[in-house]
């Protein structure tokens, strides 16, 4: 297929702008946005330069960091209408942080990543600080987006695995290891992470479907690993499950 003119720049400029708004509410230096894009650092700069004159960044002059601008809140209220099901999730992740004690998540699926977007800590006072609203995992690495990943057929697990580098998360997340997660987690119906993103930061996930039945979200936990101990785990899961099930419908009915 024929390249499309402009199409490259716009893959950046998108680029640029998820590393900015993952890094939220601090922002980001120029250098670390070149970082973390892979680009060049002038390309880097122009890229922002350019957004910041449309209004999608700011740049804080006392910090020199690049944060989300007021184009991107007009736009994201607009798409909100369509998109948005944090009002009625955010009383069922309550309702989970309550129940279990542990720090209760939302996430949604956007394409081969997972987006957190709500967090409500429990009554157990030691939080776990591996997932913050914003922050993006891929599939198959936090315990949500591993939720959602089980749930999808066969044929697109095994393409996403293809494709997938997840190799800066280390060997516990080659293609093998990934794959007997996913099958653990199919019989379970609810994933564990058992501290493979930060050592001791255990987490579980299940996942919640859209009206055709595709896992689109899942509800998270984590907390310290003696929260999560094999005693602990099988009630965790069915609150999981519930409360999953329980948004599920919800959604369904709007």
């Amino acid at each position: 297929m024929a390249s499309i003119p402009g199409i490259q720049v716009i893959g950046r400029a998108a680029a640029v702008l998820r590393a900015v708004s993952t890094a939220m509410p601090r922002g980001l230096s120029t250098s670390a946005v070149a970082t973390a894009t892979g680009l060049a650092r002038p390309t880097a700069h122009r890229l922002l330069a350019s957004l910041a004159a449309e209004g999608f960044l700011d740049h804080d002059a006392l910090s020199s960091r690049w944060v989300p601008g007021p184009e991107l809140y007009l736009l994201g209220a607009v798409a909100a209408e369509r998109y948005d099901i944090t009002a009625t999730a955010r009383p069922v992740v309550r309702a989970l942080a309550e129940a279990t004690g542990e720090s209760a998540f939302l996430s949604a699926r956007r394409g081969d990543e997972t987006v957190c977007l709500l967090r409500e800590d429990g009554a157990f006072p030691i939080r776990s600080h591996v997932l913050h609203e914003g922050i993006r995992f891929p599939l198959g690495v936090a315990s949500a987006g591993l939720a959602i990943l089980a749930f999808l057929p066969d044929v697109g697990v095994e393409r996403y695995l293809a494709s997938a580098d997840l190799s800066e998360f280390g060997t516990t997340h080659d293609p093998a290891r990934v794959r007997e997660r996913v099958a653990a987690t199919r019989t379970a119906g609810y994933a564990v992470n058992p501290g493979l993103l930060v050592e001791g930061s255990w987490g579980m996930g299940a996942a919640v479907f859209d009206t055709s039945g595709q896992p689109a979200w899942a509800l998270s936990l984590t907390g310290i690993e003696a929260r999560f101990s094999a005693d602990r785990r099988p009630e965790l899961g069915r609150l999981l499950l519930e409360h999953a099930h329980r948004l599920t419908q919800a959604l369904r009915g709007r």
